[in-house]
């Protein structure tokens, strides 16, 4: 199993906004005063499209697929919460906590796909569960070491740990379970996707082992991490609040490897850090500001990695 691919999914947003719905556990999530709601969408498709742009120049194979106005989904931008891919054709349909962002489900999503030439062979439902109030999201809520046959979750309002293992068994991986906290005013709160303070490359891991309160968890992850012979590279949670945590290694042309981050997580890197990763892949970095403000996420929450097999068109 390969852990980078060199195809992704990316949402165009035709509605920007800050969702108010995924605000009462998401605390990245800020008000940008005095922004016309429709300033703040035209600054995201700038970031959007400029973000977009880099990552072709480079050789990845992105599929834009454009959001509609109808219905209404502001967080359509983060597509990795609702839908993965995988290398047997399998791909996986996660429910959401959020009402609204349970309408970013788009079939005809699937149907782009197979027009160009991605192979799905299986659609594996775990959505149902929102009816008992049980959620998953995605590869926002799993960290995925496909090529170890591991999973690593964070559990929290958005990550429940029954419906981690019921996946886990599906797709035949491993379970990694922990809590991770920050800091909001003052008291520890979970952390609302593990993609936030994590992220895995082929040959090392960024992890923000301080938000793993539980020492014994935290040796847990870390060992396990190690025993793959991962570097492991630690951030603060300071630079998890600057999305340094939110990379994702995909690969480019000649199957160079990058790290894509927004440019406020590279800038929060150190110079130490910034020279560890760079012994393993090479960082490519966007301004993604109003997405990081207005939507909590970053550049890892807006590419769903396509792993799906090809065939020739």
């Amino acid at each position: 199993m390969n852990q980078t691919t060199n195809s992704i999914l990316m949402i165009r947003p035709v509605a920007f906004r800050m969702n108010e719905q995924t605000a009462v556990n998401n605390y990245y999530q800020k008000v940008i005063d005095g922004l016309l709601p429709a300033t703040v969408n035209a600054k995201a498709q700038q970031e959007f499209d400029a973000f977009v742009a880099k990552l072709k120049a480079v050789g990845v194979d992105v599929i834009v697929v454009e959001d509609t106005l109808n219905p209404d989904t502001p967080d359509s931008i983060f597509p990795n919460n609702w839908i993965s891919f995988h290398e047997n054709g399998d791909i996986a349909l996660f429910p959401m906590f959020a009402e609204n962002r349970r309408l970013e489900r788009r079939e005809d999503i699937l149907d782009i796909l197979e027009e160009k030439g991605f192979v799905i062979d299986n659609i594996m439902d775990y959505t149902s569960a929102e009816e008992d109030n049980f959620f998953l999201e995605g590869t926002g809520s799993i960290l995925l070491d496909r090529e170890n046959g591991k999973a690593y979750c964070a559990l929290s309002p958005r990550a429940d740990d029954e419906l981690f293992i019921e996946f886990c068994e599906d797709f035949d991986l491993n379970p990694i379970i922990f809590e991770a906290f920050q800091t909001v005013n003052g008291e520890r709160k979970l952390i609302y996707h593990t993609n936030v303070m994590m992220c895995i490359g082929e040959t090392y891991a960024v992890i923000c082992a301080d938000s793993i309160d539980d020492k014994k968890e935290r040796k847990m992850v870390i060992d396990s991490l190690k025993g793959d012979d991962k570097e492991v590279i630690y951030i603060t949670e300071d630079q998890v609040n600057n999305f340094a945590g939110n990379m994702l290694e995909v690969k480019g042309a000649n199957d160079r490897r990058y790290l894509i981050m927004s440019s406020a997580a590279q800038k929060s890197l150190t110079k130490k850090q910034i020279a560890q990763l760079e012994e393993h892949v090479t960082i490519l970095s966007s301004s993604l500001d109003t997405i990081e403000a207005c939507g909590g996420g970053s550049a890892r929450c807006m590419m769903a990695e396509i792993f799906l097999p090809k065939e020739e068109i």
